[in-house]
């Protein structure tokens, strides 16, 4: 179901009635006496009856505009004011090779970290965008040469141009968006959490609304989404967004379990194919397309939850997914809230909210060895790979978004 609405009409009394000239000419129909002439004559008894009708439509008019008042999104738009912003470009200290790559192969000092892919020769760690809130959701469009991500309680999705650094906001409200993706259309997908829902957003820049219920109850607060080669959009769909009121609006959870999601790309149908995470959050494909990742971050509602990465057997065709198990685990108290594959099938995913020195990005194998960490100054929620060459991985780290170039590529399609 589409959000366009004609500019011709205007809501009324709770309903889509015709513009200002035809509601003039509806009221001076109603207002002509039949006198056997084409002028209107009007008569003082019809002029008083014309203005008690015209008092109380706009009675009904005012009631119908309370009963359909709406809560507001949450938090949004409120400035970040900073006396200090954080510098942009090569983080201070940064030489080459960049100290922030920590290979997990320790030995004898090399030219950059030994078996770490990250490392691409004359290269840093550089913040190119700093201001934020909370800066997550990050997805490249390689036509623009731009990265889309959302400022989830500044309720706006902004827009990073590689071409010239120039950041500004690409929609605003955004319904409180956290994660982004796109499918093989070049069509922005978003899950929203205010909004309750999944989105996307068409060539014309129409929204279409692609999921926001399942068995007649409203979504918990969808948070990533990736789409497989058959159109098929796979979410998540844990709780936090309807926590409060910072990053959404609060209200209790109307589905029983915190389900990941499958919105059919024939019919629409929306189908759970995993019901048993504590709080599913990021989601991503192999390029392949045999194998799906979930980061699970249980751990933020309880001290006995896991937080680490699980990996599924994944049947495309028959939209299903089997033999689970974890993937790698994290050190407690961090957790992982993003995951992106490269073309070689190595596992990338965001590391925050534990040990300072654990903040950044961790790279496994297709096995599920470490393979090294990139250090980021800041809790990190998620991360996308983007440039020309699909080599520069872009992470955002809380208040900033940082970049770096790789020695791979990502396998985000298309």
């Amino acid at each position: 179901m589409s959000d366009r609405r004609s500019p011709a009409l205007r809501p009324i009394a709770g309903e889509w009635l015709p513009s200002n000239k035809k509601r003039e000419a509806t009221m001076t129909k109603s207002l002509t006496n039949s006198t056997g002439t084409d002028e209107p004559c009007l008569g003082r008894r019809t002029l008083l009856k014309g203005a008690a009708a015209a008092v109380a439509a706009t009675g009904v008019t005012m009631n119908a505009a309370l009963a359909a008042s709406v809560t507001p999104f949450g938090q949004t738009g409120t400035p970040t004011i900073s006396t200090a912003p954080l510098p942009l470009g090569p983080l201070p200290g940064s030489r080459y090779p960049d100290s922030r790559l920590e290979s997990a192969k320790k030995g004898p000092p090399t030219f950059g970290p030994a078996d770490f892919p990250a490392f691409a020769g004359t290269m840093a760690v550089e913040r190119v965008a700093t201001g934020f809130r909370w800066a997550e959701g990050p997805v490249y469009f390689a036509a623009g040469r731009y990265l889309l991500f959302s400022d989830i309680p500044n309720n706006c999705i902004m827009r990073f141009s590689e071409d010239d650094g120039h950041t500004s906001v690409y929609r605003q409200p955004s319904m409180n968006s956290n994660g982004n993706t796109i499918d093989r259309e070049g069509r922005l997908i978003t899950c929203e959490h205010s909004g309750r829902r999944v989105t996307r957003t068409e060539l014309d820049g129409s929204i279409t609304i692609i999921a926001d219920k399942f068995n007649g109850k409203r979504l918990n607060s969808p948070n990533d989404a990736v789409v497989t080669a058959d159109g098929a959009i796979w979410f998540t769909d844990p709780a936090y967004g309807i926590g409060g009121f910072y990053e959404g609006i609060k209200a209790d959870p109307e589905q029983e379990k915190k389900n990941v999601y499958r919105v059919d790309p024939k019919t629409g149908d929306v189908k759970v194919v995993i019901d048993d995470f504590v709080e599913p959050n990021g989601i991503t494909i192999s390029p392949d397309e045999k194998k799906l990742y979930i980061c699970e971050t249980g751990f933020t509602d309880g001290p006995d939850n896991p937080s680490h990465i699980r990996v599924f057997d994944l049947d495309v065709a028959a939209g299903k997914v089997s033999n689970s198990k974890v993937f790698a685990e994290m050190p407690k108290p961090s957790i992982t809230d993003g995951v992106r594959c490269d073309t070689e099938g190595r596992v990338w995913c965001s590391v925050g909210w534990g040990d300072p020195n654990e903040d950044g990005v961790r790279c496994y194998t297709a096995n599920g060895q470490l393979l090294g960490k990139i250090h980021i100054p800041e809790t990190v929620a998620n991360l996308s790979f983007g440039g020309q060459q699909r080599n520069r991985l872009y992470i955002c780290g809380s208040t900033s978004l940082y970049a770096v170039y790789t020695g791979v590529q990502g396998a985000l399609k298309p």
